[in-house]
């Protein structure tokens, strides 16, 4: 008695694709689909220019903290050398 694992595990067939498109298209028709294929990607694109852009803002705060620290330690350091 074998189980029978299909290679694409996980993975969306050419054949499920083809009947979500055409159960799509019944739903919202010819001049709707466009549409909507249209506001999908500008979201995701949009979202993926927001995730990447939250970790560029914490470095960069990253940065300007580090560069503070250096300088108030150096100041201090000018400070001690002169007394």
């Amino acid at each position: 008695m074998s189980v029978f694992i299909p290679m694409t595990l996980g993975a969306v067939a050419p054949v499920s694709l083809i009947i979500i498109a055409a159960v799509a298209l019944l739903i919202f028709g010819p001049t709707k689909l466009p549409q909507l294929g249209r506001s999908v990607g500008t979201t995701v694109k949009e979202f993926k220019e927001g995730f990447n852009g939250l970790g560029e803002d914490s470095t960069e705060d990253d940065k300007d903290k580090k560069e503070e620290v250096v300088k108030i330690q150096t100041k201090k350091e000018d400070e001690t050398v002169q007394k």
